[in-house]
């Protein structure tokens, strides 16, 4: 480290000596000013000290200033990719990575431990999340199919939503779980595609390493039948599943918690695609009904959730909901009534969701767990720490910055970058 230091050092003054002896950016008296396009005149070769990979880097640059909008600029910067930020490009890089996967102070701590580069928690928060609206826009803007080679025969779509904490700003009016109504979270929406070729040693269908990809916003999944064009989260939905091949593969499944909006939402998306209720959510279901009836812990309400959970592990819907109806004319208690009575509702309103022998001799996942995860692992283990307080903007930043790099698109973004910054 102390080895390093020096020679990065050295590297530094080099390449500001190199730069600041090349005066090729000057470009004449005047030059088109590109907020107003008015004229533009040369203002001098002031400094600027720059944060690069190499450490700090001063350069002298010529500068245009334009009198009509008082905007300046200079040619270089925007040349190098210096142009609105003192970071240069390959720091930006680096920051968006630290970001994505940790905390801004931890960025800061991880950024200076690993590369010697000094920006404070501050800094890492604007720099991060000007690059997640960035590639939200570029999420939103490019949508390229998937080769055929590359889809999988069966591919899955997982949605589901979880809450992130929230300032109190952008919670002012709306409904919540806290006992007083208010709300303490906003939901995000996720959208999760895989594959499961493999298999275990019982024949379960295994996710494949590396098929899972991620896109999420908190933002609408609602849609109204008079609505040209879907909510904005159905929009997102399809734009990933072009991306994936979803739509194209040779069979399609959507698996989910049961939420209406989910079945919603994939019923006018992809009406060929299998609807599949999450095995384990289900069987969460009846355990609930257990525990209003028995109590917890309770060895009478324990071994009839188990007996309802081997009947529909065994396609027999009908036996568990007979047990259910059962249960709700022997029981008075309101509460208790209740909770049968929307479990009912709930599997019976979802039983073609849950053939779930015909799914297994299909070969077809019957779990969300890809989608519990992804929940976890693009959303909790980021968004939802002890002390975190989100904006809307700040929290769908951050969350599409995440996303990207988990879905293995961080380069693909940062190669398009560039291509539109020589374009321009």
């Amino acid at each position: 480290m102390a080895g390093r230091r020096p020679a990065l050092a050295v590297a530094a003054r080099c390449l500001a000596d190199h730069l600041n002896a090349d005066p090729a950016d000057y470009a004449g008296p005047a030059l088109p000013c590109p907020t107003c396009r008015g004229s533009a005149r040369y203002a001098g070769r002031p400094a600027k000290t720059f944060t690069t990979a190499l450490g700090p880097l001063t350069l002298t640059r010529a500068y245009y200033h334009c009198a009509a909008c008082q905007q300046g600029f200079c040619p270089r910067d925007q040349a190098l990719g210096l142009d609105g930020s003192t970071l240069s490009p390959a720091v930006q890089r680096m920051l968006g990575t630290a970001a994505a996967l940790a905390s801004f102070a931890e960025s800061t701590e991880l950024l200076a431990a690993l590369a010697g580069i000094a920006v404070d928690p501050k800094q890492v928060e604007r720099t991060a999340e000007a690059l997640g609206q960035a590639m939200a826009a570029d999420e939103a803007q490019y949508v390229v199919p998937a080769p055929a080679s590359e889809i999988a025969p069966t591919l899955y779509l997982g949605l589901d939503g979880t809450g992130v904490p929230m300032r109190k700003a952008d919670l002012a009016g709306r409904p919540g779980k806290q006992p007083d109504g208010s709300a303490k979270t906003r939901e995000v929406k996720l959208c999760t595609i895989w594959s499961a070729e493999g298999r275990d040693a019982a024949g379960v269908p295994v996710r494949d390493a590396g098929s899972v990809s991620y896109s999420a916003a908190i933002e609408s999944a609602a849609t109204r039948d008079t609505d040209p064009v879907g909510s904005p989260f159905a929009q997102r939905v399809e734009r990933e599943a072009v991306r994936r091949g979803f739509d194209r593969a040779r069979r399609q499944g959507v698996l989910g918690d049961g939420a209406p909006w989910i079945w919603n939402l994939a019923s006018e998306a992809f009406p060929r695609a299998l609807q599949i209720v999450d095995r384990f959510h289900a069987k969460g279901h009846l355990s609930d009904v257990a525990k209003a009836l028995y109590g917890a812990p309770n060895e009478l309400g324990d071994a009839w959730a188990t007996a309802r959970h081997a009947e529909l592990d065994a396609g027999q819907l009908h036996a568990v909901v007979a047990a259910l109806v059962q249960q709700y004319r022997s029981r008075r208690a309101p509460t208790k009534r209740e909770a049968l009575r929307k479990c009912i509702g709930y599997l019976w309103s979802n039983r073609r969701r849950m053939r779930y022998p015909t799914f297994r001799r299909q070969g077809l996942c019957t779990s969300t767990a890809v989608v519990e995860a992804g929940c976890k692992v693009a959303i909790g283990t980021r968004l939802k720490r002890a002390g975190m307080h989100w904006s809307v903007r700040g929290a769908n930043a951050i969350i599409a910055l995440r996303c990207c790099k988990l879905s293995g698109r961080f380069e693909d973004f940062w190669e398009r970058r560039a291509e539109r910054h020589r374009a321009s």
